[in-house]
């Protein structure tokens, strides 16, 4: 389990990526139940302006909480997200990238809090964020009380 007195400012977390497939992109909008054909459907999404069918913010949000649960245990939890911006659609047929890293760790009304600087790329540059995720995690005199 992930200690808060393991983490250091700059320490990077391990990228996760996503290739954008038609399968991952209609299994995601099902799910969440997002039935806009922007979601799954090239030549709707092309009327509409876009390049091709494209990720929803749900999945992007969940790309998010993946990275950071991965990282943190099930020992941390999220307290919030801040900064979440799409600013480039995230297409079919490319692959998405979710980088983050260490900004800051405090000691807040005796809780470990972290935030972690995030954001999402794929082959034309950022296309989410970049935004904070900010987490607390377990503190070691918490784990001998």
């Amino acid at each position: 389990m992930r200690a808060f007195e393991d983490v250091e400012p700059g320490e990077r977390l391990p990228e996760v990526a996503y290739p954008l497939t038609v399968y991952r992109l209609v299994m995601a909008a099902g799910s969440n139940r997002d039935f806009n054909s922007i979601h799954h459907n090239t030549e709707y999404a092309r009327s509409t302006g876009a390049a091709e069918m494209y990720a929803n913010t749900s999945f992007l949000l969940g790309a998010w909480e993946r990275c950071v649960r991965d990282w943190m245990g099930a020992g941390g939890t999220i307290r919030g997200i801040r900064g979440f911006r799409m600013r480039a659609f995230n297409v079919v047929g490319d692959t998405m990238r979710v980088l983050a890293e260490v900004k800051e760790n405090r000691i807040e009304d005796g809780a470990g809090v972290v935030e972690i600087a995030i954001r999402c790329e794929n082959s034309s540059g950022v296309t989410v964020g970049p935004g904070i995720v900010e987490i607390t995690l377990p503190r070691r005199d918490e784990e001998a009380a």
